[in-house]
């Protein structure tokens, strides 16, 4: 299927409000070794100046939330992750707190999150950050108090989370709409985890091992096994790709191909709207993505338009 481009009607710049996102404190003197035994990436070797894409999966590698996480001292580390599931997240890792020396809280209401795109990240860190470090992902950057951890780019542009005290004033840059930046996260290829779509995907059908987000040499955790199982055998036939339509989109909408009207090929993981056009990141059977068209609902439903991932699919072994 032939891949097609997708332009904003305003460019990815400016500062914009997270409302859809919330914030998880573990704290403890064995906060980042409990969350290293839960989540799919390393936290206990992570470094003071990085930060980490992380999933937290049941048993059978269903990913049940996903995080931005990193350090903030040693004893506390900061998890950002969809606000719909932060208190059933919270309940969910506390049960596996046991002998632990860690506290779990939702400390969304402690801090300012905000979301920085384009020039709006060299302006919060005062012209300061090294060179190449605002275009290179799952850095933690400081600028007087706050934390700049940076994203993948979308569109061209960089982007970060800024993660600070209440009281500190936020950057001096123009305001960006919360629509478009949730089109560029969207326009990233990297899906959060949500309510509609919770336990729906292992990490390889969101791509998360092609951006970081999983390591497959650290120790257990829960789902290990069929993480291991899927990336080894060479068994990967979902992946996650991005999508535009002429309709909305919604996560937790099925997707049908032309090759097939009885049964869905994938799945919306994260929808975004800009204006009239309409973005969305889809799971997807890698065989609905050749010699087919895709349709939203139904295999009559509106066609979907595969738009280009801005970075390489690892491949599987």
């Amino acid at each position: 299927m032939s891949l097609n481009a997708f332009s904003p009607s305003a460019p990815l710049q400016g500062v914009s409000p997270l409302s859809h996102l919330g914030l998880m404190r573990a704290a403890g003197a064995d906060a980042a070794n409990f969350l290293h035994n839960q989540l799919t990436n390393d936290v206990l070797l992570m470094k003071a100046e990085q930060c980490r894409l992380a999933a937290f999966c049941n048993a059978k590698g269903r990913m049940q939330a996903s995080f931005v996480v990193y350090k903030r001292s040693a004893e506390e580390v900061l998890l950002i992750g969809r606000q719909d599931l932060m208190a059933q997240t919270i309940k969910r890792l506390s049960m596996f707190v046991l002998r632990a020396k860690v506290k779990l809280t939702d400390a969304t209401q402690e801090f300012q999150l905000l979301g920085l795109a384009g020039d709006a990240v060299s302006q919060a860190l005062g012209g300061a950050a090294p060179t190449g470090a605002l275009t290179t992902p799952w850095q933690r950057l400081t600028a007087d108090s706050a934390d700049v951890l940076t994203l993948y780019p979308a569109l061209g542009q960089a982007r970060a989370l800024w993660l600070a005290p209440k009281d500190l004033a936020a950057p001096a840059a123009p305001a960006l709409s919360a629509d478009l930046w949730q089109v560029g996260e969207v326009m990233s290829g990297i899906a959060w985890v949500e309510q509609a779509t919770y336990e729906a995907f292992v990490p390889q059908m969101l791509n998360y091992e092609s951006v970081d987000g999983v390591n497959f040499k650290k120790g257990c955790y829960p789902g290990q096994e069929v993480v291991a199982r899927s990336q080894f055998r060479g068994t990967l036939k979902r992946r996650a790709f991005i999508v535009q339509s002429d309709v909305a989109m919604r996560a937790g909408q099925e997707v049908f191909s032309s090759q097939d009207a009885n049964q869905p090929c994938g799945l919306i993981a994260q929808a975004a709207q800009d204006g009239s056009q309409h973005v969305a990141i889809a799971e997807l059977q890698l065989s609905a993505t050749e010699n087919s068209s895709l349709h939203l609902g139904a295999a009559d439903g509106a066609t979907l338009t595969l738009l280009p991932l801005p970075y390489t699919l690892r491949e599987d072994i």
